[in-house]
């Protein structure tokens, strides 16, 4: 990749985070690199640098990058409402169990290098996902028995310990992007995907340059290249896009900037009520083990005003763990927690927990009222947290905030060490969400939270085995509900991701599944 740094956005990014600040272990790029395009149509794209690599066996966050980036595809792919839709494979069977899935591997499709995709190809890329020593724990999406690959008919069988309602929606998660495994050599820098564009030069915390994949079997590829610019504080980016030097950035999270480039018209603004909730995990495993006081921090958080006002709609308010625009019967569930200031200061009361000694602060058996409230700058959750230690503090509740960054932060709540801890989680990063309702589930492995509830456990281990997508459905409710009157976690709201582009390009709209940003819809403008 060559390194002609250019001085004008070295100043935008050291001034912005001045202006906006950094979550301590970012890695804040104040370079941009020019391009000779040489009458190439080249795209330039601004990006969080999530983590250094692209390769599906890495991390789940490099399995993210493959597939957002326009390398990787999977069998399946989401629509806008989470359904799983044909992409490599065009047609499937499966047993009456659940537990036999035979899919056809569309024919004509090949790798960027130009090698065929075959279904033993396939089964090469997902044999090598298994034996990756990464943190992408395929096995908790596919729980693989066998597989077996026939090229004559071009089918890949797979066999499961478990049975699956609907394995489609588990392969087309971006852990199972489908590479050439044979002729890869850098898996985290240079996968050789399917997708409309391949990788030429990668560059760790730097950028990625990509050219158009020739043989792409969806369409036409729009551009002849794209350069990926990694910038990793918000503003920077917003002042990035508006100097020229790139045409399209990702999920701007200043609030103020975000207003400007929507009420600029040389800009195009999208956003989505997306499948990510912004929430506070609660510890119970400590002073919040207490139900009134769980129940009276959810009561002295006003959530419409932090979501709506301070961070100016980057969020939309809700209580439930699993988002609004979910077929998830929100609409019935109730919550009986709605914001009451007065309401948390007499259940505090009647409980005992009170101020005895006039400091402001109150006690529960004779222990100051502190809470270790851990948090990350990344999609406002930093400015949530500071929102809810300002209402805490009007019923008598001390927090003590520690900003780190999200790995810091993850391994803090692993390990308990925390009462209150930041999240912005997607809900049904398989279609379903099964997998992020194990967080609350006492006899699994993700429960860092420390919530038990024997209902809750018997309706997820239903779940489990429940094939019909109406019963499901009815399960994951009737969770919820339970999740809620448990007082078991401080929900703010669902996550509105956004697209910012400049009129040099068209068709660049945020989709609902976080998994895909460069598409071949982003076209140069006519």
């Amino acid at each position: 990749m060559k390194k002609r740094f250019m001085s004008i956005v070295t100043a935008l990014a050291i001034s912005a985070s001045f202006i906006t600040g950094c979550s301590k272990g970012d890695k804040v790029d104040s370079t941009m690199q020019s391009s000779e395009n040489g009458g190439k149509q080249i795209l330039k794209f601004g990006c969080f640098d999530y983590v250094d690599s692209i390769d599906p066996g890495n991390m789940i966050n490099a399995a993210w990058n493959c597939t957002r980036f326009g390398v990787g595809e999977c069998l399946f792919r989401f629509n806008d409402a989470m359904e799983a839709e044909p992409c490599l494979c065009d047609t499937y069977e499966v047993s009456s169990d659940h537990k036999t899935w035979t899919f056809h591997i569309r024919d004509g499709v090949k790798f960027s290098n130009g090698e065929d995709v075959t279904a033993q190809k396939v089964a090469d890329c997902y044999e090598r996902l298994f034996a990756c020593e990464g943190s992408s724990t395929p096995e908790k999406f596919l729980d693989c028995a066998s597989m077996a690959a026939d090229d004559a008919s071009g089918s890949l069988t797979i066999k499961t310990n478990t049975a699956y309602p609907d394995l489609r929606k588990n392969l087309a998660y971006p852990v199972f992007a489908v590479l050439d495994v044979e002729n890869t050599k850098n898996f985290d820098e240079g996968a050789i995907g399917t997708g409309p564009y391949a990788v030429t030069e990668f560059e760790a915390a730097v950028g990625v340059d990509f050219k158009a994949n020739q043989y792409y079997w969806n369409g036409e590829v729009p551009f002849d290249g794209m350069e990926l610019k990694f910038i990793n504080d918000s503003s920077a980016k917003t002042m990035a896009l508006q100097s020229g030097q790139v045409d399209l950035v990702e999920n701007i999270t200043e609030v103020s900037d975000l207003n400007t480039l929507k009420e600029d018209k040389s800009y195009d603004v999208t956003t989505a009520n997306g499948v990510r909730c912004g929430f506070t995990s609660i510890n119970q495993d400590g002073l919040l083990k207490n139900d009134a006081l769980r129940q009276a921090v959810l009561m002295a958080v006003d959530t419409d005003t932090l979501c709506n006002v301070t961070l100016g709609g980057l969020y939309t308010p809700g209580f439930s763990v699993l988002p609004s625009n979910l077929n998830y019967h929100y609409d019935e569930l109730n919550n009986p927690y709605a914001y009451d200031v007065e309401k948390a200061k007499q259940l505090l009361d009647t409980a005992g927990i009170v101020d005895s000694d006039g400091d402001g602060i109150r006690e529960l058996d004779g222990t100051p009222v502190k809470l270790n409230y851990i948090t990350y700058d990344n999609r406002g959750l930093a400015t949530l947290a500071e929102g809810v230690q300002h209402l805490l503090k009007e019923i008598g509740i001390d927090t003590a905030i520690h900003t780190t960054d999200g790995d810091t932060l993850w391994n803090l709540t692993v390990s308990g060490e925390y009462d209150l801890s930041s999240g912005n989680w997607t809900t049904v990063g398989t279609g379903d969400p099964q997998e992020y309702l194990a967080n609350w589930y006492s006899k699994g492995t993700a429960n860092y939270c420390n919530y038990k509830n024997e209902k809750y456990d018997e309706l997820y281990e239903k779940l489990l085995t429940e094939m019909d997508e109406a019963g499901r459905t009815a399960l994951i409710a009737e969770m919820q509900q339970i999740l809620i009157d448990d007082a078991a976690v401080l929900v703010h709201g669902y996550y509105n991701s956004s697209m910012c582009s400049s009129k040099k390009v068209k068709g660049a709209v945020i989709h609902t599944a976080d998994y895909y940003w460069i598409t071949t819809e982003i076209k140069p403008a006519e």
